[in-house]
């Protein structure tokens, strides 16, 4: 989400697969699906035809590939699999026999691993080709062809002059990404000139490029590095967030899709396709605009007047937070979800303060007048504690993921998070894992919403400790 934050993105699939004929015993009405079968396979695309299926790795994210609300496939990736799916059975003139094209989300490290070792066919997650990888796959005809690989800096960052002056700066990158090497790359060639190389913070593996260009507009992260393409569209989301199209960390990159070595056949389908349908075709700019028009942003936490808040409740987020073992920037991160830190936020529904609490909720939990700030992040921080305690405290879980169950049980109540872990179980998730497990069930059953708020609190959690960090560092 979101951050996907959205995100571990190792995971198993969640996909809906076309089914045998329901059986005498099963009760009318009843939903027919089908589990997908995690059996390792390798083989060509004749081998996927006869089993009818093509399996996509896909990271979740934002734009490449996410659920909605009724288990509807979304993003860039999945329409543009859909177009493939639809154009495989032209050719093959099918109508109501079809090979489907299978959208499996996995996370951005394991997807090249997981490609060779059988659990999918084709990786779409805009990766650039280059020559690490094309030692372990091949890869079809471009998505995107002479993709630069630039620097990207928040509103508050210092000023850019040249690739030298990243000396000594933090950049924040995703260890997964094409762009950790290129700065890899970056940095031997300033240590060879007796410079100081650029200090890499590694972002959580749940973060996409999208995500950590968000953190920069909001000022939370100071560089990073990302596709040329990408970084210009987003900053038509982003106004904020200053692209420096001179400083190019590498150039000229393709961005393709990868499958396994020795698969001339799917080669041989797929190319024509890629080229039909790449960046710069109608088909490819149109899914691009659509996607990054309609995400939903999340509003910077770090302006001054953000930070003024910040400072002035983190002695009583630290206070109740050491009283009930919480994390108290984890809380935090709520508390600026449900008000932007605002004890004078009201909702519709009568919920008031920082912690958004229903009175009766206040009064029954015993901690004072939550009209007051104190007392209402003390009744947040009382509530969060009781909610794991209650539903989580004994589950095989960690610290973090309770915390982040007791946020949805929060938002779409106990009960149905219950139910969601159950069915998350029953398809392969792990159902003590929220990102990218019991979060993609919570997806296609209860809609975005409880998805969204779960995420945005994490990445608020990253931001406010990235500023902890940054804070402890310059007390040093």
């Amino acid at each position: 989400m979101s951050f996907r934050l959205l995100a571990a993105l190792l995971c198993a699939p969640l996909v809906l697969m076309p089914a045998a004929p329901a059986s005498a015993q099963q009760a009318k009405g009843d939903p027919l699906s089908l589990a997908y079968n995690v059996k390792p396979w390798t083989g060509d695309l004749d081998g996927m035809i006869k089993r009818r299926q093509v399996r996509v790795l896909v990271p979740y994210n934002k734009t490449l590939y996410f659920l909605d609300k009724g288990g509807t496939q979304r993003g860039i990736m999945a329409d543009l699999m859909t177009a493939f799916e639809n154009d495989l059975n032209a050719q093959l003139k099918n109508r109501n026999i079809r090979v489907h094209v299978v959208l499996l989300p996995t996370s951005r490290e394991r997807l090249i691993p997981d490609l060779l070792a059988g659990k999918g066919d084709l990786v779409a997650a805009n990766l650039t080709v280059t020559e690490e990888r094309a030692k372990l796959v091949d890869f079809s005809s471009p998505l995107a062809t002479g993709v630069r690989e630039i620097v990207v800096a928040s509103p508050g960052a210092p000023e850019l002059n040249s690739l030298d002056d990243l000396s000594g700066q933090e950049v924040f990158l995703n260890p997964a990404s094409s762009y950790y090497g290129s700065v890899q790359q970056l940095n031997a060639d300033l240590r060879a000139r007796g410079l100081k190389p650029v200090a890499i913070r590694d972002a959580p593996g749940v973060f996409e490029t999208d995500d950590i260009l968000e953190m920069a507009s909001a000022d939370l992260v100071k560089f990073t590095v990302a596709d040329r393409y990408l970084a210009n569209f987003w900053k038509q989301v982003f106004p904020q967030i200053r692209v420096y199209e001179n400083l190019e960390v590498d150039a000229g990159n393709d961005i393709a899709f990868a499958f396994r070595k020795g698969s001339p056949k799917l080669a041989a389908t797929l190319n024509p396709f890629m080229e039909k349908h790449r960046i710069g075709t109608s088909f490819g700019n149109q899914q691009l605009t659509k996607y990054l028009k309609s995400v939903k942003w999340v509003k910077a936490a770090t302006d001054p007047d953000e930070i003024d808040k910040f400072h002035r409740l983190a002695e009583f987020f630290r206070k109740y937070g050491d009283q009930y073992s919480i994390d108290w920037l984890l809380m935090m991160a709520q508390g600026y979800q449900e008000s932007r830190l605002d004890q004078g936020a009201k909702s519709a529904v009568g919920a008031i303060g920082v912690m958004q609490i229903m009175p009766a909720t206040g009064k029954d939990l015993k901690v004072g007048d939550i009209r007051q700030e104190e007392f209402n992040i003390h009744g947040g921080v009382k509530y969060i504690r009781f909610m794991i305690d209650q539903y989580y405290g004994r589950e095989p879980m960690t610290d973090l993921d309770k915390g982040l169950f007791a946020f949805a049980a929060y938002n779409a109540g106990p009960g149905r998070i219950g139910q969601l872990r159950k069915e998350a179980a029953s398809k392969g998730l792990d159902p003590n894992v929220w990102f990218d497990n019991v979060e993609r069930v919570a997806a296609q059953r209860i809609g975005r919403e409880t998805v969204q708020y779960v995420s945005n609190i994490y990445k608020y959690y990253i931001a406010y400790s990235l500023i902890r960090a940054q804070g402890a560092q310059a007390a040093n």
